[in-house]
């Protein structure tokens, strides 16, 4: 493609469900191309490609590079791909996510730009990974991809925040992605940044400038029993609960429940940490999700999957699936006040799709509803001509969801994250 440079951001997207991977990379980019529409290569291609095809990750790369010419292009393997209102479970998949974005700038980088996170406290880390990734205080977004095999999250995640935060004085991090889920062992993954090829690490891209990137993210649980305050810990342990073995409040909290929530147990049972300790009031979102991963009888102690302290308040939670529809759609529904989307990226757990839901395509196609343009109303006040169109969309089932609760970023699990592209930049990043 080519031609003068475009004046309004615009973006496309393709799926193909093509069993041979070369085939389904080109099928992907003619329709990504036919919806972007004509003008200048696009400055950012993001490409999810379903585990049938995780072994052939560099000739799909080439693929695409030789249909889009992206100034930059991520591509990541996963155990199923999303493309539309669609969610190819069990099936294989290349989707393609295209954007032109003028008045930004994209820059790639790996986790061997970002280099070795130390365990001690560091003054300057935050400037140096700034200075490596490419992030000024401009920054609209980062989106991160990584193999779940060979990347210290907990150490890279954190690290990010605070340069988010202390380095470029923004009030949250806009940091979203998710773990490559196309293979149960190391080596299995692929990821691609531009025209190379890695098995092992993370790759991200850098977005600035006149553009936003709002964030979703659904954890899809609900609270039950009190709040609590934990006044005994060690490390990822809960000794006690407002003086009480930590055991002794969990059963205290499941005496609460209907007879209905009851049965939910068996899915597990989840802790919520509140993030901002300084808020009188915490509701939806004002919690970080972490599982319940076992007790010791003998301490009365829960284990879980976060390392706690004492003084921080938590409230047990249950998930199920007409939470997590719940939850979804009332974080989504935020989204028609912020102005038509030009296009978005979602990944969902891969315990999530027809694993939680009665039905397929759940999270594909509450995105898409949320983001739908409705046809302009005529003069004459009825409805256009013009059916409802739909925001491209592109994704995958992740290992593990990356994206901001409160002002930092975080792992998650069994959680649907969204990224929504929209033109001009959201001040709310700012001080």
């Amino acid at each position: 493609m080519s031609g003068a440079q475009p004046t309004t951001m615009s973006m496309g997207a393709g799926l193909s469900s093509h069993a041979d991977a070369v085939t389904a990379a080109e099928q992907a980019s003619d329709l990504a191309l036919q919806t972007l529409g004509d003008g200048p290569d696009p400055d950012l291609a993001l490409a999810f490609v379903s585990a049938h095809h995780a072994g052939l990750m560099g000739a799909i790369g080439d693929v695409l590079h030789r249909r889009l010419s992206p100034r930059t292009l991520l591509a990541v393997s996963a155990e199923a791909v999303i493309g539309g209102r669609t969610e190819l479970e069990g099936r294989p998949g290349v989707s393609l996510l295209a954007g032109r974005l003028p008045g930004a700038t994209v820059r790639p980088f790996t986790s061997e730009d970002v280099g070795a996170i130390p365990d001690e406290e560091d003054p300057g880390l935050g400037e140096r990974i700034a200075k490596a990734i490419g992030a000024e205080p401009d920054l609209a977004g980062i989106i991160l991809f990584a193999d779940p095999f060979s990347v210290p999250l907990v150490k890279l995640l954190p690290a990010l925040s605070s340069m988010c935060r202390e380095t470029l004085g923004l009030k949250r991090a806009p940091i979203i992605g998710g773990m490559a889920s196309a293979g149960s062992s190391p080596g299995v993954n692929g990821l691609v940044v531009n025209k190379r090829l890695s098995r092992t690490g993370a790759i991200g891209v850098v977005i600035r400038g006149d553009v936003s990137l709002d964030t979703v993210v659904s954890q899809g649980c609900k609270p039950f029993g009190p709040r609590l305050v934990i006044t005994g810990a060690k490390h990822n342990v809960i000794l006690s609960l407002g003086g009480r073995s930590a055991l002794q409040a969990l059963h205290d909290a499941v005496e609460s429940l209907s007879p209905e929530d009851r049965t939910l147990l068996e899915k597990g049972v989840f802790i919520g940490r509140v993030i901002n300790e300084y808020k009188e009031r915490f509701g939806r979102g004002d919690y970080l999700i972490r599982n319940v991963l076992g007790v010791d009888q003998n301490q009365g102690a829960l284990a879980v999957s976060d390392l706690v302290r004492v003084g921080q308040t938590v409230r047990f939670h249950l998930r199920d699936s007409v939470t997590a529809d719940e939850d979804l759609k009332l974080l989504l529904s935020a989204q028609a006040l912020r102005g038509e989307a030009m296009g978005a990226m979602l990944v969902t757990c891969n315990t999530r799709g027809t694993r939680l839901f009665d039905r397929p395509n759940h999270d594909a196609e509450a995105l898409s509803d949320a983001l739908r343009v409705e046809p302009e109303a005529t003069s004459t006040g009825e409805a256009g001509e013009a059916s409802v169109a739909s925001t491209p969309i592109a994704g995958f089932f992740g290992a593990g969801e990356i994206g901001p609760v409160g002002s930092d970023v975080f792992l998650h699990g069994h959680t649907a994250c969204a990224a929504v592209f929209r033109p001009g930049r959201r001040p709310e990043l700012d001080d």
